[in-house]
């Protein structure tokens, strides 16, 4: 298999592809917008071929290539039967974040015309079905500033120097606002009391010592923690064996603002204390 890699980036317009398309370019790879797709197996050729020491080439598609969806996946095979290393890396973001963002940038949307803005946003989420549900990776970046999603993509994409371990990134987030795509390991944590039942509590997140205590003060919970960590003693040397380098572990509870946060923060201190690279994001904390 070729070291070469080839990033497919699309997703819906307004969810973060300009940036991280330049931030694919400062990671070492040559990045190209809406290249037509019959002209990229000879373009990705004279990449590799190039002797500029390009990681990989970073190619964004999105809703103007209009035939993206049909020609995708043979542009994939043929690109793989070549022994090119393929991802096709999907963003995408809430109705109402992208809303927000093109209202700020007063950019237009490619779909909008004269219609509202909000129509033209599901159209497109719509027609880039297809792609999304192909897609190796989903990233929400609803949550994310730039700066954030630079960090993220890093930490995806990044070259370790000398490091072979796992990066581990730690996710709280609630149920009710949806189930994190990126995720790789789902933990339940609705079964903890709730402090939001509490009053002195209600007001306050899983970051704020009192709710930590609330949390950590119940015997259940301690017991999880226990459980949870001989799990990852047993799983985390295992998916290093396999290569893997980056793994998301997300920690769910009702509204994502209290327990989840608490036992997310629980797991990055215990995680740290083996010396692993950690990334926290509290996705619903202030939802």
């Amino acid at each position: 298999m070729n070291k070469f890699r080839i990033i497919i980036l699309s997703g819906l317009s307004g969810s973060g592809k300009s940036n991280a398309i330049k931030y694919f370019e400062d990671m070492g790879f040559y990045c190209v917008d809406n290249l037509p797709t019959s002209i990229v197996p000879k373009f990705v050729e004279l990449c590799s071929q190039s002797g500029k020491g390009y990681r990989g080439v970073a190619l964004g598609m999105d809703i103007r290539e209009r035939d993206l969806g049909g020609d995708l996946g043979m542009l994939r095979a043929e690109l793989e039967k070549i022994g090119y290393r393929v991802e096709v890396l999907f963003l995408e973001a809430s109705d109402e974040v992208l809303v927000r963002r093109f209202s700020e940038t007063r950019r237009p949307h490619p779909l909008a015309g004269a219609r509202p803005l909000i129509e033209a946003i599901r159209e497109e989420r719509q027609l880039m079905l297809g792609i999304r549900e192909g897609a190796d990776r989903i990233l929400d970046t609803s949550g994310f500033t730039v700066h954030q999603l630079r960090e993220e993509l890093a930490r995806r994409y990044q070259p370790r120097s000398g490091d072979e371990g796992l990066t581990l990134s730690v996710m709280s987030f609630g149920f009710k606002h949806g189930v994190p795509y990126d995720a790789d390991l789902v933990f339940d944590v609705r079964f903890l009391p709730n402090p939001n039942f509490v009053p002195e509590l209600k007001e306050l997140t899983g970051l704020d010592k009192p709710v930590q205590d609330f949390v950590k003060g119940k015997e259940e919970t301690a017991l999880f923690i226990k459980k949870l960590s001989g799990l990852f003693d047993f799983l985390l040397p295992l998916y290093v064996r396999e290569g893997k380098t980056y793994l998301t572990i997300a920690v769910g509870c009702t509204g994502g603002r209290h327990r989840s946060v608490a036992v997310a923060e629980m797991l990055k201190k215990k995680f740290q204390a083996k010396g692993l690279d950690i990334l926290i994001r509290h996705r619903d904390k202030d939802k």
